[in-house]
């Protein structure tokens, strides 16, 4: 298998720590060989020197034309501040090497990288997010782009955003998942010391009130549901177990989870569901009552509505890319 190559595009006054994690995360991916599976390169507009938002500069080996042969272009988050017009003169430069990418090419932005991709109209008709400090003047100054704060990446196929700081490791190890299967993508979380991927959105992490009654916190509650996947559980259970309200609990689970009750207990019946497709051969009608979905119809609703593939499609695809890396 070929490697894949990926390109980090940095901008004047980009924040190092976000700069170094796709490096750090592909280069961590390996094959069942301990190859690599992504080889990585870091560039700026003109080929000099970066400014970062700290009180060094650093040097980068290449140019915007990296960019041309790149199978995927991450963008590094910078500081941003609106009112500085000097923040405009990146614009041009980077529509004019976005034009370069092959159309194959595999976009993604981290943090307030969304920022310059949505000035250039990149992002136009997109869901996209961004870090949920900027999220409501990103809307104000670019409307045409569908903004989820609440999120900690979005992937709309060939163009994927993340929200602030950590949220670009959980969506470098997505891309590694989506490319080569959890099983590597949880070999480069291990490497990382990171987990492989984390509950909830953005909402978890907005500034708000720390809860007084810590016994009231919905954790114990999520633990016991992940126990019990492959059985009905209903709201008022959780509910119960929670003892809380269900209007409540539902509340406090928002708050907490950044979605709600029965969102998150779907998506974890999909991510157990996709760990059996991958790692066992498991008929579908076993994996449905495994994970609590019941009937394989049921399964195959869910789990086209969350990837956008049937259950066979998903097995076949990371199968196969397990046998041949």
């Amino acid at each position: 298998m070929a490697v894949h190559r990926v390109v980090v595009l940095a901008f004047p006054r980009v924040y190092p720590f976000e700069l170094g994690i796709p490096a750090r995360v592909f280069r961590a991916a390996r094959g069942p060989d301990g190859e690599r599976l992504y080889e990585v390169a870091t560039c700026s507009l003109d080929g000099g020197p970066v400014s970062t938002a700290e009180d060094f500069d650093l040097v980068v080996a290449h140019g915007a034309e990296a960019l041309a042969a790149a199978d995927t272009v991450v963008v590094a988050p910078f500081q941003w501040d609106p009112e500085d017009a000097a923040a405009d003169s990146v614009l041009e430069p980077l529509a004019a090497a976005l034009r370069t990418l092959r159309p194959s090419t595999r976009v993604v932005s981290l943090c307030t990288a969304a920022v310059p991709l949505a000035a250039a109209g990149f992002l136009d008709g997109r869901p996209a997010t961004t870090h949920w400090q900027e999220a409501q003047r990103c809307q104000e100054l670019f409307p045409a782009v569908k903004w989820d704060a609440d999120v900690l990446f979005v992937d709309d196929g060939d163009v994927l955003t993340s929200a602030g700081v950590a949220a670009g490791v959980d969506l470098c190890l997505h891309i590694v998942r989506q490319d080569h299967g959890s099983a590597v993508a949880n070999g480069a979380a291990r490497y990382c010391v990171v987990p492989p991927w984390r509950e909830g959105g953005q909402a978890q992490f907005i500034e708000r009130a720390v809860p007084a009654d810590p016994s009231a916190a919905t954790a114990a509650t999520r633990a016991w549901a992940m126990a019990r996947l492959d059985q009905p559980i209903a709201l008022a259970e959780l509910a119960g177990h929670a003892r809380m309200s269900v209007r409540n609990f539902s509340r406090r689970f928002r708050q907490e989870v950044g979605m709600t009750p029965v969102d998150w207990l779907i998506r974890q019946r999909v991510d157990l569901a996709r760990h059996l497709l991958e790692a066992t051969d498991l008929p579908i009608d076993h994996i449905a009552e495994r994970a609590g979905f019941g009937t394989a119809a049921s399964l195959r609703q869910h789990v086209r509505a969350a990837i956008g593939v049937s259950p066979n499609a998903y097995r076949r695809t990371f199968r196969a890319a397990e046998t041949t890396t």
